[in-house]
Order: C-alpha cells, then sequence, then structure tokens
C-alpha cells in the first residue's frame, strides 16, 4: 500500500496539545458561577475528614511499627511492594487517591447540566490522573529503587527513549521497529485490483476450493488504517472471513496530503464508498453484494447506500455495522469536545471557507485525543514505564496499528462534525442531501446485523443499538464483551469472550 510521510515533529506534538488544552479551558470555563449543593459538600467533608483520620492512624502505626504489613493499596499504579515497603510513599500514594476520590465526588455533585458535568468530570480527571506522584521521579520509589539498583543506567536509557521520542513527535507505546505492514501483520494474501484518489481496493486470495457467488465488501474507518481488521491470522477478521469462503474486498483509505485538502464527505461516499460498491460488481458481475462496515466505516456505508437508494438502486444483500453510529444522540465521551465553538473554530481553520483555505486534520491529533480518553493506560503509564524507569515498550501489534495513525481532510472533517456530533442531522430522513440526493436511512432495504461492544467508550453499546430504529428492513443486534477494538477483531475460535441477543428488539 503507498504510504504517505510523518508529519514534522514539531507540529505532530504542537496539534495534540491544542486539542486537550481547548476542552480542558472549556470545562473550566464551564465551572463558572456554578455549585455544590450544601448536604453533599458537607458530606463530602465529612467523609474525607473521616478517611483522613482513618489513614493517618494507620500511618502512624506502620512507621512506629505496631501495625500489621501494610495492604496493597488497590490501584495498579502503585502495585509494587516498593508503594508499600516505604511508609512516606504508602502515605503519597493513600493521599492521592483519597484526593482523587473527593475530586471526582465533588466533580460529579456539581449541578449542572449533563453536557457541563461531563466536561467537568473530564477536566478533573485530566488533572488527576496527571497529577498521581507515580508520574513523578521524586515521588515514585519503584523507578528510584531500578535507578540505584542500575545505577543510573535506567535513568540514562529513559533519557534517551525521551530523546527518541521527541525526534518522531510522539510518545511511543510499542517497539514499532518490530512490526512491518505485509510482514507480520496485515499478512492475508491479497492484491491491489483498483484505486483512485481516494482508496485503493484490495482483493483477497481465496483460502477455500470454492467461493460463494455474492462477494463481500469491507468500508473500515477512514480514521486509521484498513488493517485492523487484519491484525494477526489469529485475530484477523479479514482471514476469518476469507476462510469461510467469502470472495473479500476491502478498502484501504489513502491517507491525504496537502492534495486533497479540500476533499469533502460527498468525495468520500461518491468516489468512495460508491465507488468501491460500483467496482466490486463490476470484477464480479454481482448485482448485489453482502458488505460491511466498521465504526465511522459504517456511518460512511450506510450514507452511500442511502443515496443508492435514492437513485433507486439497492446494490446490498446484507449490511453488517459494527460498532457504528447512525444516530449520534449520545457520543459517549467524546462529546466532551464537541459544541458551536469547538466546530466553529475548526471550520474558521481547516474548513471549506477558512479565510486560508482548508487544511488537513493531523492524524497525530486524533491519535493523541483518543490516547488520552484513557490517560493511565495509553498516556502516563507509558511515561513511568519509558522515561522513569527506562523500560523499552514491548512489540503488540494493536498499538502499533493505533500509532499508524491518518490525516482527515478539513472540510469532510468539519461537515462531519457539524452534521453528526453536533446537529445530529444524518438520522433525520431528508434533512440532509449527500450527493445531490436526500439522505434517508430507512430507505436501505438490505437486512442489517447491528454489532455493539459492552465496553465501548467511543460508540457507546446503547448508542449503536438506536441504529436498529433508523434501519426499516429486517435486522439483527448483537452485544459483545469488551471494547471498540478488541470486541470487534475477538476471534470466535477463542471461545473467549461472550455476548448477548435478543430476538425482540
Amino acid at each position: 500500500m503507498k504510504k504517505q510521510p510523518n508529519p514534522p515533529p514539531l507540529d505532530a506534538l504542537a496539534a495534540p496539545a491544542e486539542a486537550l488544552g481547548a476542552a480542558v479551558s472549556d470545562a473550566v470555563k464551564s465551572m463558572a458561577g456554578l455549585t455544590l449543593p450544601p448536604d453533599a459538600l458537607a458530606k463530602l467533608q465529612a467523609d474525607y475528614l473521616a478517611q483522613a483520620s482513618t489513614m493517618w492512624n494507620e500511618s502512624l502505626s506502620a512507621m512506629s511499627g505496631t501495625a500489621e504489613a501494610r495492604k496493597p493499596l488497590g490501584d495498579k499504579r502503585f502495585a509494587s511492594e516498593a508503594w508499600t515497603q516505604s511508609p512516606a510513599a504508602a502515605w503519597a500514594a493513600q493521599t492521592y487517591l483519597l484526593n482523587a476520590r473527593t475530586l471526582m465526588q465533588m466533580a460529579d455533585a456539581v449541578q449542572a447540566d449533563p453536557k457541563t458535568k461531563a466536561r467537568i468530570r473530564f477536566a478533573v480527571q485530566q488533572w488527576v490522573d496527571a497529577a498521581s506522584p507515580s508520574n513523578f521521579l521524586a515521588l515514585n520509589p519503584d523507578a528510584l529503587q531500578k535507578a540505584v539498583s542500575t545505577q543510573g543506567e535506567s535513568l540514562a536509557q529513559g533519557m534517551q527513549l525521551l530523546l527518541q521520542d521527541i525526534g518522531k513527535g510522539h510518545m511511543s507505546q510499542t517497539d514499532e521497529d518490530a512490526f512491518e505492514v505485509g510482514r507480520n501483520v496485515a499478512t492475508t494474501e491479497g492484491a491491489v485490483v483498483f484505486e483512485n484518489e481516494l482508496f485503493q481496493l484490495i482483493e483477497y486470495k481465496p483460502l477455500t476450493a470454492k467461493v460463494y457467488e455474492r462477494p463481500m465488501l469491507f468500508v473500515p474507518p477512514c480514521i486509521n488504517k484498513y488493517y485492523i481488521l487484519d491484525l494477526q491470522p489469529e485475530n484477523s477478521v479479514i482471514r476469518y472471513t476469507v476462510e469461510q469462503g467469502h470472495r473479500t474486498f476491502v478498502v484501504s483509505w489513502r491517507n491525504p496530503d496537502e492534495s486533497m485538502v479540500a476533499t469533502t464527505w460527498d468525495d468520500y461516499i461518491g468516489d468512495g464508498a460508491i465507488k468501491a460498491i460500483e467496482v466490486v460488481q463490476a470484477i464480479t458481475g454481482a448485482s448485489t453484494i453482502n458488505t460491511l462496515g466498521f465504526c465511522v466505516g459504517g456511518t460512511i456505508l450506510t450514507t452511500a447506500l442511502a443515496v443508492l437508494a435514492a437513485r433507486g438502486e439497492q446494490p446490498a444483500h446484507s449490511v453488517t455495522l459494527l460498532t457504528t453510529l447512525l444516530d449520534f444522540t449520545d457520543n459517549g465521551i467524546l462529546d466532551v469536545f464537541v459544541d458551536e465553538a469547538s466546530v466553529k473554530l475548526r471550520e474558521m481553520t481547516i474548513g471549506p471557507d477558512a479565510p486560508n483555505g482548508p487544511g488537513l486534520l493531523k492524524g497525530s491529533e486524533l491519535a493523541t485525543t483518543f490516547s488520552f480518553l484513557r490517560p493511565n493506560d495509553l498516556v502516563w503509564n507509558y511515561v513511568v514505564g519509558n522515561y522513569l524507569k527506562g523500560e523499552a515498550p514491548p512489540p503488540f501489534d494493536l498499538l502499533y496499528w493505533n500509532g499508524d495513525s491518518t490525516n482527515l481532510p478539513g472540510p469532510m472533517y468539519c461537515w462531519y462534525l457539524r452534521h453528526t456530533y453536533l446537529q445530529n442531522d444524518l438520522k433525520q430522513p431528508g434533512k440532509l442531501q449527500v450527493c445531490g440526493v436526500p439522505v434517508d436511512f430507512g430507505a436501505v432495504k438490505a437486512p442489517a446485523y447491528v454489532y455493539a461492544s459492552r465496553e465501548d467508550h467511543i460508540v457507546p453499546w446503547d448508542a449503536a443499538y438506536r441504529n436498529t430504529a433508523l434501519l426499516k428492513g429486517r435486522k439483527r443486534f448483537v452485544l459483545g464483551a469488551s471494547g471498540h477494538i478488541a470486541g470487534v477483531i475477538n476471534p470466535a475460535s477463542k471461545n473467549k469472550r461472550n455476548y448477548w441477543t435478543n430476538d425482540k428488539l
């Protein structure tokens, strides 16, 4: 597949900071004039004093040697014995955890509308996670012990890893040199059978003696690389599909560069998904095809099918939607980033009518934003491991893919942001025109299989469930375990996770 050059390091570092800074700033502004109910505040104060007194008495007993061995702190950031062996470190960790709990309880108790409360909670959570004593060398006994035992070698290695990441423009979450597309990720054999300015279409080599007459087309999200569906042979959705005898085609979206700054949502629908459908029909001779969309790819696919339906065409024999939003009533945690002011700012800077012309939303900004949705797991964990302890992150295919981010054209992104996350227009039949025709998801006649993941923080499962109200054909909803990615690529052969069904919607 064609590979686009990486953005300059300084640019990659600056953009994410702006986005997250704006989100936290908006949340702080939202706090002005807000109050806590007096009874809730009084209870929080009383609970805090009681817990602090208990903690202080236990610490005095520990320091005097009269207490039993200190219990684990119940947080994986402080799981090392170094935290419990040192009374000072244990006290710092316990004080931090108490303060963190209290701050989050205060955020939950604020009297405000749901969106403001969510923003306040997000801002407080970011500050709380960043302030953990485990993130600071002087307060982290585990990192200090390693520095002493290695005679400073861990600190030197940590500094080297930090300098390398500054050069790359992003924090390493895995050993990026351990993977190469086509060598040990995305290894299912296939060939590019079509390409245009927006995408390449891959057809995969059959793995069965016979294949089904009707082909299958996958439309992955355009905000990431397609091979999330083909990481390793044992968890490859693509390989599994081919092994079941399906003639499988997959869209590989281009990583936009400056030549694509004017590309619109209509282009992604018409020259992207619709073109892919037409090419698969032409290559195979099939009048109808099975279709699958994942995440934003599902939104693009269903919009394309609605456009074709408005033209009197029904090319889909079936539609599979994996963790996809069509109704954006509930956007999960991403909603904290979206309001009229933030969307207007995007439109003024990278949108089609921006004073300096349209631009690109950098993939590095999206990647960092998604990482800060789970900061302890995807940010601070690596600050401690990489830089404080000097431990290079191990190879992990999913995190390699996660770091292989893509840009988005400003006009396309701004249209998507306004008409889905902000205004939720797409779900309203006929309200929007795409490719010159009104969009109505209910006009798509194909039966639909709608999948959601229970712990998905990007596409909440009940939000994905609302798709069943918009699609008017026969449909089935399945709720799976795990999250946005792991729930989708979980191999059935492992029999590892459970799922829930109910034929009565």
